[in-house]
């Protein structure tokens, strides 16, 4: 199932991101110059080329070329899960920082095992889009014995029975399945993939905690490897003598081709041209060995092409704000993942906010069903049916599906919830999107821009966070704003007048709690009782004073051991003794919690990350309040019980203590 929906991408963007370090090492794919026409849907076959381990170093270059050449690039993932646990769904009553953590923990527990991409180009001679669909099969299956622990995922049930229903290949996922790292993985892999070499080439002997500087079995890596030293320490020291103008003032290494001086980021650099990839390795391992200012980075180039960099730095600050440059671990807020996305991924558009928003195309599809599917259907019929009676008064975008080596076992027919075919429809749909918006590709063929394009300005960089969340954010400011369209089924919620409460008995359903609260604070004092789970629950009031009003009375009730706590209204809910409650701020930070620590039950988890206390209270926003008189009577109460003549003699009506109520 297609986590992030369906969305297509310009080129531009995609190009960095295919060229990235788990894409950088592939080859050239050669093709001939066959190529068949074919309509996509139910009923129709579209070859969409399989991408293994087995052909995958044959791949890349032909597809930088694609890209390169390609009016929008459309991608689709297929994964292993959704949500790792019912309270981690999206719900209304989500903030966007705590929508964005379960957002963020469902992409880092489940994996991906498909990952679709289309390239489409208009030809202007024949008046269509040339779309060439690939299916990538992705598995994170362990290559070297250098790489650490096995890498490990979640599997959500129905996500697997989904895929199974709809054919999936698990076979070739699992055996053949491209493998690859994530940043932090691959940085720990070449430490140890360097010092397992440095042992070899040294002569490391397990039985001894020194090197033995013993001659080298190939002499000339040792040769090479001593003078790259001496040429990174001589850059090194002219760095730090003409830090103004490094290039200009004394460099000796800035004129030789293999050492071409650069700036990167503002910081002098080395672009290493013409080694090989055993020479880099040895290159790394000298920065390491002896550079700790010096750092080797892999990047984006001009026309798809990565580019070896040796960049001075200057503190651990600054190498770190460098290393964040290349895609790592998600941000930690919605704000940073949006600015990070956005730089790489300059222009997206999200077809599901096209599609939406639109009056018109919403007008074209009857407001009914909004999957890819249905789009697809509903927008592309000249490609979605096999029939040629297609009477109508709408012009429809023609596409081409070209296909090289049709032979091949390689291609494979389409369909859908297939990443490669998903990828396709979303194409597809956003180029018949286009035209509705009144962008004519005949005309605009010679100066296709469609990043710059005013029709399609203001959906450019809006991105839906979650399906039902009812806002969009723009990926340019990380700010997010409500959607007009959406049907809320909580009108107004104010965070601040939240309280969350969990560990309650599992007898409880909402109605019993919102009778228990609407006896103590009056029926107008709630707004909302929101269950999570059948241990969890969020509590609207409607002031923000009765959040802090409720905590302290929970507390005051746990901590008394008379009859008032009893008799009281919210005995119920404290019933068992576990009952926790805290405020919104809680409810986030129990979201963030680390993976390591995941439970299916918010109670659970919540006592997974060490979680104790039974009331986390506001700092006090009241001098007086209502509670002011519940605390003087149980005050009272508590002195009369403490003297042991009084307390034997007297007996509590219960008109008293309703009283004390």
């Amino acid at each position: 199932m297609a986590l992030s929906g369906f969305r297509a991408f310009g080129s531009r963007a995609i190009t960095q991101t295919i060229t990235s370090a788990q894409y950088r090492h592939l080859h050239r794919f050669l093709s001939s110059a066959a190529s068949t026409t074919t309509s996509g849907g139910s009923g129709v076959s579209v070859a969409v080329k399989k991408v293994t381990l087995s052909n995958f170093c044959s791949v890349l270059d032909d597809l930088r070329i694609r890209i390169r050449e390609a009016d929008f690039v459309a991608i689709d993932l297929e994964m292993t899960g959704v949500t790792s646990a019912p309270w981690r769904d999206s719900f209304e009553f989500d903030r966007s920082d705590v929508r964005y953590l379960k957002v963020k923990d469902s992409a880092e527990k489940f994996a991906v095992v498909q990952f679709g991409l289309c390239t489409f180009r208009w030809d202007a001679c024949q008046g269509s889009f040339i779309a060439h669909p690939l299916n990538f099969y992705i598995f994170p299956r362990k290559v070297l014995s250098v790489e650490g622990p096995t890498d490990e995922f979640l599997c959500q049930t129905t996500s697997i029975s989904f895929l199974a229903k709809y054919q999936f290949d698990f076979n070739a996922c699992i055996h053949e399945g491209i493998s690859y790292l994530s940043k932090t993985q691959e940085e720990e892999a070449l430490q140890n993939l360097c010092s397992a070499y440095e042992n070899a080439l040294l002569g490391f002997s397990s039985e001894s905690e020194e090197y033995v500087e013993i001659p080298a079995v190939r002499t000339a890596d040792v040769f090479f490897t001593e003078r790259m030293k001496i040429r990174f320490h001589e850059w090194r020291e002219n760095v730090l003598k003409y830090p103004e103008d490094p290039i200009l003032e004394g460099n000796d290494c800035g004129h030789n081709v293999d050492f071409q001086m650069v700036f990167f980021k503002m910081h002098p650099a080395i672009m290493l041209n013409g080694f090989t990839f055993h020479q880099l390795k040895l290159i790394q391992l000298v920065l390491r060995k002896y550079f700790k200012d010096l750092l080797y980075l892999c990047v984006s180039g001009e026309n798809c092409s990565s580019q070896k960099l040796v960049v001075y730095t200057d503190s651990e600050e600054d190498r770190a704000s460098l290393m964040s440059f290349i895609i790592g671990p998600l941000p930690s807020s919605m704000e940073e993942f949006a600015l990070s996305v956005n730089k790489i991924l300059p222009h997206i558009i999200d077809t599901k906010h096209l599609i939406s928003s639109n009056n018109f195309i919403q007008y074209l599809m009857k407001k009914k069903k909004k999957s890819l599917s249905s789009a697809f259907s509903l927008l592309c019929p000249q490609l979605s049916s096999t029939s040629q009676n297609l009477a109508s008064t709408r012009s429809f975008v023609k596409v081409d599906v070209q296909a090289d080596e049709l032979g091949s076992s390689s291609w494979n027919s389409g369909a859908k919830h297939e990443a490669g075919f998903d990828a396709f429809m979303t194409g597809c749909v956003f180029a018949q999107a286009c035209s509705h918006l009144g962008i004519k590709f005949e005309q605009d063929s010679s100066i296709m821009d469609l990043a710059r394009n005013d029709n399609l300005k203001s959906y450019i960089n809006i991105l839906y966070p979650s399906w039902n969340s009812g806002t969009v954010i723009d990926l340019r400011t990380g700010s997010e704003s409500p959607v007009s369209s959406y049907k809320r089924k909580y009108l107004k919620i104010e965070y601040a007048n939240i309280a969350l409460i969990w560990g309650f008995s599992s007898k409880l359903k909402p109605n019993d709690i919102e009778e228990c609260l609407c006896k103590v604070f009056g029926t107008a004092s709630l707004i909302s009782v929101f269950f999570l789970d059948r241990t969890a629950a969020l509590i609207q009031f409607n002031k923000m004073e009765l959040v802090n009003d409720f905590l302290v009375l929970k507390d005051m009730l746990e901590k008394d051991d008379g009859p008032v706590s009893v008799l009281h209204p919210l005995a119920k809910l404290l019933e068992g003794g576990n009952t926790r409650a805290a405020d919104y701020d809680t409810y986030r930070d129990i979201c963030s919690s680390s993976a390591s620590t995941s439970k299916i039950l918010f109670a659970d988890q919540a006592e997974a990350i060490g979680i104790r206390w039974k009331t986390k209270i506001r700092p006090a926003c009241k001098e007086t309040s209502e509670l002011d008189v519940l605390k003087d009577s149980v005050s009272e109460h508590q002195s009369n019980k403490n003297d042991s003549e009084k307390q034997s003699q007297h007996q509590f009506s219960f008109e008293e203590m309703l009283n004390s109520l």
